[in-house]
Order: C-alpha cells, then sequence, then structure tokens
C-alpha cells in the first residue's frame, strides 16, 4: 500500500518502493483493571487508527509491553490487531525472545496469524555473551526459518546491548531480512547502517526526538510512539524532509518534542497510556510490576497536548 499523504491529499510514491517504509506506531496493549487482555479497548484503538494516515500498526513492540505478555495473550493481541486492519496495510509484529528457538517459534505462529514481518529485538539477558557473531548467527537463523520478512530491532535502552553496524551489514543480505528499527539516538550508528546497507534495505527511526535528524541521515520512515498520538504530524514530518522542506520539517521536530520525550525515555509506557487516556484512546492502566503514571505526570502531559491544541473540547 502506498502510505497516504494527509498534508496534500493524495498518494505519494516511495523513492524506493520499499514495501515497510513510512511510518508505523507501536501500539499499547490495553489491560482491564483484572489485569487481563482488553479485547474491546484493543479493537477500538485499532479502528481508530486505521482512520490516520499511518503506513501500518506494529503490534507486540516494546510499547506494547510485549516482555510482560504471556504467548497466549500474544497471539490474541495479533489476532485482533490483525482482523481490525486491512490486508493491504502493513501489520508488524514484535517476535523477540530470548533464545533462538522461542524466537522462531514466536514468528511462525505470528506468520500464521497474518503479520507482514517480524520485529526482532536483540536477545540480550546474556549481555557478555552478545557479540556481532553471535547476533548474526540468531538473526540468520531466525530469518531462514521465517516465512515472513524480518526487521532487525535495536532497543539498546531496554536491553542494554547493540547490534552494531557490521552485524547489520552483514545481515542486510540475507534474503529474508528487509530492514532495521534503531530505537536510539545515535546518529553516527544510524548514518552508517544506512549507507552500509543496500538501497532496498528499510531503516525506520525509533525516537521521536530524532526523527528530523534521522531522517535527514537517510532513515526511510520510523515507528514511534508519539504517531499514535499525533500520526498526521509525524507523517508530515517525513513528507517535508523528503520535499526539502529543512526549515518547516526543522519547526515541527521543535513542536514535537515536548511530548516525544514524555512519551518517550522521560514516562515511558505509563505516560504514553496516559496520553492515550487523554486523547480518548483506550490506554488504560500498564501491567504491573509498572504502575499508572502519577497526576503530576498526567498534569505535564494534559499540558503538553494542550499546547498542541489537540485535546477534545471538553463540553
Amino acid at each position: 500500500m502506498k502510505p497516504f499523504d494527509s498534508t496534500q491529499g493524495k498518494p505519494f510514491d516511495d523513492a524506493q518502493g520499499k514495501r515497510f517504509a513510512g511510518v508505523f506506531t507501536p501500539i499499547v496493549t490495553p489491560f482491564t483493571t483484572d489485569d487481563v487482555l482488553d479485547e474491546k479497548a484493543l479493537r477500538s484503538n485499532v479502528a481508530r487508527w486505521m482512520t490516520t494516515p499511518l503506513t501500518g500498526l506494529v503490534v507486540l513492540g516494546s510499547n506494547g509491553e510485549a516482555p510482560q505478555l504471556e504467548d497466549e495473550e500474544a497471539d490474541r493481541a495479533i489476532e485482533i490487531v490483525r482482523a481490525g486492519m486491512p490486508k493491504d496495510r502493513p501489520l508488524i509484529v514484535g517476535t523477540g525472545r530470548e533464545s533462538t528457538k522461542a524466537t522462531i517459534e514466536a514468528t511462525s505462529r505470528a506468520a500464521a496469524l497474518g503479520a507482514d514481518a517480524a520485529l526482532v529485538r536483540t536477545p540480550s539477558f546474556f549481555k557478555n555473551a552478545m557479540t556481532s557473531e553471535v547476533f548474526i548467527r540468531h538473526y540468520a537463523e531466525v530469518a531462514d526459518a521465517s516465512r515472513i520478512p524480518v526487521l532487525l530491532y535495536n532497543v539498546t535502552m531496554y536491553t542494554g546491548v547493540t547490534l552494531q553496524a557490521d552485524a547489520v551489514e552483514q545481515l542486510s543480505a540475507h534474503p529474508n531480512i528487509v530492514g532495521m528499527k534503531e530505537s536510539g539516538n545515535d546518529l553516527l550508528l544510524i548514518s552508517e547502517c544506512v549507507s552500509r546497507t543496500p538501497d532496498d534495505f528499510t531503516v525506520l527511526a525509533g525516537s521521536a526526538t530524532t526523527l528530523f535528524q534521522s531522517l535527514c541521515a537517510g532513515c526511510d520512515g520510523a515507528i514511534l510512539a508519539v504517531a499514535s498520538l499525533l500520526p498526521d504530524e509525524c507523517v508530515r514530518l517525513v513528507h517535508l524532509v523528503r520535499e526539502n522542506k529543512i526549515a518547516e520539517a526543522r519547526a515541527l521536530q521543535r513542536m514535537l518534542m515536548p511530548i516525544a520525550r514524555s512519551v518517550g525515555g522521560g514516562f515511558g509506557i505509563p505516560g504514553l497510556k496516559a496520553a492515550l487516556d487523554l486523547l480518548g484512546f483506550n490506554g488504560g492502566l500498564p501491567r504491573p510490576p509498572l504502575r499508572p503514571a502519577s497526576k503530576q505526570i498526567v498534569q505535564t502531559i494534559r499540558g503538553q497536548l494542550d499546547a498542541l491544541g489537540v485535546l477534545p473540547v471538553r463540553v
């Protein structure tokens, strides 16, 4: 599917024709007050996101609290999200596990449930053993076994390990590894991953606080938590950079910075869920041991959203 340009009212062609270029959001997993997957809330959120210009959705990413879900819950979430999306809008599913075997099994289940691609985070528990050689073998075995394309996933802020550019370069030659998400702010690493991989390899930014800079470094789009709140603005920023409207893009980046910090590394998943609640989505409670955002944090986020003029009007 060609992503929709909400700023001009017409589809646009990606320069490389890459299927997973564009703007995705890693959706939250809503839970009931009994700490059960809230299927109705999830369906409602997906339906609303499908009215936006987002390229597609990511389910079971870091912001989906994927490590907190049992396999049965994870599979049900995939099933619900896929059912709520047109077939021509890509669904990316987080399938990373600590072992290669478990990752292959999770990827296989995701493919059977309709995932278009697997987003595979770096294993990280045995940090000292996670060398480039180990990562290359792990990802190659997962990609060999997968019947859907694989996206590499660096999320160092949570894992404490990083898939370096040398490994990305080697893995990009695998026919079933089509891209990566780099969630950090290391622009040198991002630039190296772009420059050392083939033109048809998709590099997606994962940090909204450096989205403008990452796009200028050559990223093909992004997977952003803040895009679940402000999809039009995130899509517009990508378009502005592609159209070389640098001053406008820089100004939009500055505008997004406060809320991007809050729902990113600042207040994390509890902050993101609180922001979604304020905008009329179903964010709900995070799963323990994570705790809900404090009243002070909610007020901070409310002020940031109000400054952007996106809060629903109170009657």
